[in-house]
């Protein structure tokens, strides 16, 4: 028997574009709504590596390694557009917009069902 979904307004819409993200309390489950590129996504506030509160972590642009014209390390850098959620525990990273862990992509996530009503962003739970 699946459980059924309860509809919780967590946050106003301009608020949550203002801030980023928002990490909320719904019947007990820690839920991280985001805001990123136009789109809002919401996830388990549980890291998939070892627990942590994956949605306190800081959100920080991907780290990438551009390589020069001649196949030489450029350095470390940052993409100028994908985010990813740090975990503040150990430091494991994931895309705002996928979950996915950037190295492996059977690592990731677990989503929350998020819509925006109006003004209203909706998650299920």
């Amino acid at each position: 028997m699946s459980a059924v979904l309860r509809d919780v307004v967590v946050a106003r819409l301009s608020d949550l574009q203002a801030r980023g993200r928002v990490v909320v309390s719904v019947d007990g489950v820690e839920v991280g709504v985001y805001f990123h590129a136009g789109e809002v996504r919401a996830w388990h506030n549980v890291c998939p590596h070892q627990g942590g509160p994956v949605c306190q972590g800081k959100m920080m642009p991907r780290t990438v390694q551009p390589v020069r014209e001649d196949r030489k390390s450029a350095g470390p850098a940052f993409h100028p557009a994908d985010r990813n959620i740090v975990c503040p525990w150990h430091g494991f990273e994931f895309d705002v917009l996928t979950g996915r862990h950037p190295a492996d992509g059977r690592v990731g996530l677990r989503a929350v069902p998020v819509r925006v009503d109006g003004e209203s962003v909706v998650v299920s739970v």
